[in-house]
């Protein structure tokens, strides 16, 4: 689905996505892209932040707190660091700034739905794909986080950190693998989409989010998640231990 009021600019992206194969829906503002959603949720949203009626950012607001999963990406002639880190902490997947080559929008839409699509083949047996770290568990097969039994809500990049860290627990990721495993790429994110990332992480998976104790802070190198009833450190960082990558 693309939500955006800019007749040429929708028509140029549709083309592109036809081109390699995608059934595409327009919509052409807030609302109307809310209304959408409601009825068919698409598999990737191309969603343009300035729009009439509501705009992209009250559409994503709109979206997340409705438990909508899709990924998002979102379009934007802004193109301020506090306008990205705005975009992806309201749960935005990836975003570009105007004016953009079609071929790059093509490449980060084929990373999202990859990264998003249901995986085929035989099902392993029960239990045997969870990712368990303490009491935190992440299934990878159902996209579904547990903290102490209770389910928790993650966005798709949330997801994906939290997923690749708990199948190396006590591994330190440095900020560029984890825009890695966000993204595929780094060109034009900054390591602070990360720490956006991983202050909300730490919301919904720490008993006092400004004491950690599962997600740890690695300073000067990155961040790792440890099961802190095995773990001798304690508190928002730790001075060495595990591997940069």
């Amino acid at each position: 689905m693309i939500a955006e009021d800019d007749d040429k600019q929708a028509e140029l992206v549709r083309r592109y996505l036809l081109r390699e194969g995608h059934s595409v829906t327009l919509v052409a503002d807030g609302r109307a892209a809310v209304e959408a959603v409601r009825h068919r949720p698409p598999d990737l949203l191309v969603l343009d932040v300035m729009m009439p009626r509501i705009d992209g950012l009250d559409v994503l607001r709109i979206l997340r707190a409705e438990a909508y999963e899709l990924p998002v990406l979102m379009l934007t002639a802004r193109s301020t660091e506090d306008d990205l880190l705005l975009g992806l902490d309201l749960g935005a997947d990836d975003y570009m700034t105007k004016p953009y080559s079609p071929r790059e929008l093509m490449a980060r839409v084929r990373t999202l739905l990859r990264r998003t699509a249901p995986r085929g083949g035989t099902a392993p047996p029960a239990d045997e794909h969870l990712l368990t770290v303490g009491d935190l568990v992440v299934d990878p097969e159902k996209h579904e986080v547990r903290v102490g039994g209770g389910s928790i809500d993650c966005t798709p990049g949330e997801f994906r950190i939290l997923a690749a860290m708990a199948g190396e627990p006590g591994r330190v990721f440095t900020r560029q693998r984890l825009l890695q495993e966000l993204h595929g790429y780094t060109r034009y994110i900054g390591d602070r989409t990360v720490d956006v990332h991983i202050m909300n992480l730490r919301k919904k998976v720490e008993t006092e989010p400004r004491r950690p104790e599962k997600l740890l802070t690695v300073f000067g190198v990155g961040y790792k998640l440890v099961d802190p009833t095995a773990s001798t450190s304690t508190g928002t960082g730790t001075g060495g231990g595990g591997r940069a990558s």
